[in-house]
């Protein structure tokens, strides 16, 4: 399995964007990460397609955009033509999640689909062969520098464990509270895409952060079981 680690824009310092993106992508980075607040399906606004579409102009790396976002169907083509390689829907934010996820794959892009802490796994059972990915959300989604949740935990296992029966090779990703302290919880429960923004951002070198990231996380797949 590869592991990839993706930086949250939204905890960088959006006065040097072009410059945390650069930074951030000499320090090893694999995605770009981007968080999509409208205010309404989580209480914070952040950015829309104008401001992917800047990172896009600068960025090297391939843009995961996480659409927090009520109706995110009506969306889609405007992220698509702002350069998301990556666009990631949540369940609870649409009555017709199969179509979206169905309507990401049809514009060129690999589609996600997410869950909020609270969210069943059963809301993705039946699009887990549409889908790319799955983002199990760490925290609750609509601010960073919160604390990872614990139970999250065997979510994360269960999750795991029905793709390895099912065979599919789905990415599950994660996001909110995770750092190079324990990244490596994540990464034995079954985790393989790992998110983080303060937990990068709000570290003096970025590149020593990912490295020491990148290190517990291949500690904790040579560890025994």
């Amino acid at each position: 399995m590869d592991y990839y680690i993706a930086p949250s824009l939204l905890s960088a310092d959006f006065g040097r964007l072009a410059e945390e993106i650069a930074a951030v992508e000499k320090a090893g980075a694999d995605l770009l990460h981007l968080d999509i607040m409208d205010g309404r399906f989580v209480p914070n606004i952040t950015i829309g397609p104008p401001v992917v579409a800047a990172v896009k102009k600068y960025a090297k790396l391939p843009l995961d955009v996480h659409l927090m976002i009520v109706e995110p169907e009506k969306y889609l083509e405007a992220f698509a033509d702002a350069g998301a390689d990556v666009i990631t829907v949540h369940a609870e934010a649409t009555p017709h999640l199969q179509r979206a996820v169905a309507r990401v794959r049809e514009l060129g892009k690999k589609a996600g689909v997410s869950l909020n802490p609270s969210t069943s796994l059963s809301a993705v059972e039946w699009v887990l062969t549409d889908v790319d990915l799955v983002l199990l959300m760490t925290v609750n989604p609509g601010f960073g520098g919160q604390a990872y949740l614990p139970a999250m935990n065997g979510k994360i296992e269960l999750l795991r464990s029905q793709l390895t029966r099912a065979g599919l090779s789905v990415d599950i990703e994660v996001d909110g509270g995770i750092k190079a302290d324990n990244v490596s919880v994540v990464v034995r429960a079954g985790a393989n895409v790992i998110v983080s923004g303060s937990g990068i951002f709000g570290t003096k070198e970025y590149g020593k952060t990912i490295s020491e990231m990148r290190k517990n996380i291949r500690k904790a797949v040579s560890a025994p079981a």
